[in-house]
């Protein structure tokens, strides 16, 4: 999304439909009984579902500010009823942009169900059973596999040719008209588009691979939106996404990227866009992964060629040059980076066939369970994580990635930023060289608004540094 774009709402942004709608997807053929556990369930999650099924009908209003979304439509519900034909939902007072001429627009009654499928799903058959243990490292893979697998994600015909692309959902026009091109030229080589379903460089890549794909008579092509609950409030799906999977927590998001994607782009973005670089070096610096190929490629324009100079300066402060040794830089040449990672998905097959690991999910990855925890990011939490290079250093990768993710947090996700209101910001403590470098790059992220959105008022910091 081009911050010209921020300025733009369309007319029917306030607007209020109610409506019966039949899901679509792996919920239009439903017994009786499991549709009365899905109402039944509803009732468990009423708040979380609503609150998801409305950012998924918001799809198109431009913003990340969840709290005003949740306001403006306050008086939406979403209700899941059983009929003579099997479930139906039925929605008040929802947005009018997810309509036309009084029908819901098809790609948005199929995220509507995804939503529906991926929250009761894990809160009725998940969490609740002994085998998906939350409390060991295996049982956290498994539950992924599950989601995945549920959601119809996982197809065992096909290469490995599935590359995750992030970046920030607040970037200029020039950054966003490059993740376009880069798109194209995967999608021109066959690859399909993962992001985290959002605007901005996670729709980019998505808008230019159908072009190659549409060039190739690849079409429909694969655009995998993977998010979770806090995400979703403040980062509408994108309306090309049409495989989406809803997480139940950031740590599970991030283990599903590096499970279902075989390669990584990385655009310029902001905090998130960090907490996710430094989740995928600190799971690839852990020595059972060194024979592990998983091409990784940072990029984009040249008037944004700073911004990698200043990542690539703090993680080899941080996690030194063996992390660095872990990417490739590519400056302004959309058509290397598809060569590059079209190259390096050619030795993820090799590899996966060498080890007999799947193609559809990478099992073989190790990812301690340092990074698999959920990390609920409270004032105290923030201010008690220890941020230090005396630290071994995938603990030291998983602090820095919590404490981005706390950030994100108080940004853009409700919880976080109602805590923000209530106690001030948060504090982050660690040794003096880091926090400078943490300053730096974080200011750097103000002056540039890869913060939030830019809106009618300035970004007001949800942390400070305590060196």
């Amino acid at each position: 999304m081009t911050q010209n774009e921020t300025r733009r709402r369309g007319g029917c942004a306030d607007q209020k439909h109610s409506a019966h709608v039949y899901p679509a997807g792996s919920l239009n053929i439903l017994s009786r009984e499991e549709v009365s556990r899905l109402s039944d369930a509803t009732q468990e999650v009423g708040d979380l579902l609503r609150r998801c099924a409305l950012a998924v009908l918001n799809s198109g209003n431009l913003g990340d500010d969840a709290e005003a979304m949740l306001a403006r439509f306050s008086d939406f519900s979403i209700r899941v009823a059983q009929v003579n034909r099997g479930m139906r939902l039925d929605l008040e007072n929802a947005p009018g942009c997810a309509f036309v001429d009084g029908e819901m627009i098809r790609g948005i009654r199929e995220q509507l169900s995804a939503v529906v499928r991926d929250i009761v799903y894990f809160h009725t058959e998940i969490r609740p059973n002994p085998y998906f243990d939350q409390e060991t490292s295996e049982g956290l893979t498994n539950t992924v596999f599950e989601i995945a697998r549920n959601a119809h994600l996982l197809d065992t015909g096909r290469d490995p040719n599935l590359v995750v692309c992030w970046g920030g959902h607040s970037i200029p026009g020039f950054e966003y008209d490059y993740t376009k091109e880069v798109g194209y030229q995967l999608g021109l080589r066959g690859v399909d588009i993962c992001t985290g379903c959002g605007p901005g460089a996670m729709k980019g890549p998505m808008k230019g691979a159908t072009i190659g794909h549409a060039k190739q008579r690849m079409l429909p092509g694969r655009y995998v939106g993977v998010t979770e609950p806090g995400i979703i409030a403040a980062e509408s799906p994108n309306p090309i996404v049409n495989e989406l999977v809803i997480l139940p927590d950031i740590e599970k998001r991030l283990e599903a990227f590096v499970r279902l994607g075989h390669g990584v782009v990385v655009f310029p973005g902001g905090v998130g866009t960090a907490e996710e670089i430094l989740f995928l070096l600190g799971v690839l610096l852990n020595p059972k992964n060194d024979a592990q190929p998983f091409p990784l490629v940072l990029t984009g324009p040249a008037d944004s060629a700073d911004y990698f100079e200043e990542i690539d300066a703090f993680v080899g402060l941080t996690l030194g040059d063996a992390a660095r040794a872990r990417y490739e830089i590519i400056i302004d040449d959309p058509e290397r980076v598809a060569t590059v990672m079209k190259a390096g998905l050619d030795r993820v097959r090799e590899y996966r066939v060498e080890t007999q690991d799947a193609f559809y999910y990478n099992w073989l990855l190790h990812i301690d369970e340092e990074f698999q925890r959920p990390f609920d990011p409270t004032h105290e939490a923030m201010a008690g994580l220890p941020v230090s290079r005396d630290l071994p250093r995938h603990q030291l990768a998983a602090n820095l990635r919590r404490v981005f993710s706390g950030i994100v947090s108080g940004n853009v996700k409700a919880d976080g930023i109602r805590r923000i209101r209530e106690h001030g910001p948060f504090e982050i403590r660690g040794e003096p060289e880091i926090m400078q470098a943490l300053d730096r790059l974080l200011n750097r992220f103000v002056r540039q608004h890869r913060m939030k959105l830019p809106g009618e008022t300035a970004y007001e910091p949800c942390y400070r540094i305590v060196d």
